[in-house]
């Protein structure tokens, strides 16, 4: 089973910073031994998932990359979601991106 970890960014050596007023940019990683093939992110406030930010891509164990939330919202809460190739998927709710330094997907 697949599932995440969200840790400050001195431990998780990550970090999240405003890069415009609305605009959110923090570095996705992959730590789990499967490709990550979708990552959607939703304000909390959403009921519906927006579009895969992968499209197409994946993200292999090992890696990270940098994303950026470019939603023109103010607020910080938002829910993700992760697709892995071997058909399973983690969702987390609620996450105040703006105090994680990151987030991390892992077995």
């Amino acid at each position: 089973m697949k599932r995440f970890l969200a840790a400050p960014a001195v431990a998780m050596l990550l970090s999240l910073t405003a890069a415009h007023a609305e605009d959110l940019e923090f570095l996705l990683a992959n730590e789990s031994s499967e490709d990550l093939v979708e990552f959607n992110v939703s304000p909390a406030s959403s009921d519906d998932w927006e579009e895969n930010l992968l499209d197409g891509g994946y993200l292999a164990p090992g890696y990270e990359a940098g994303v950026v939330i470019a939603d023109g919202l103010t607020t910080c809460v938002y829910d993700l979601r992760g697709g892995f190739a071997d058909g399973t998927s983690v969702e987390d709710f609620g996450l105040n991106l703006c105090e994680l330094g990151g987030y991390t997907f892992t077995d």
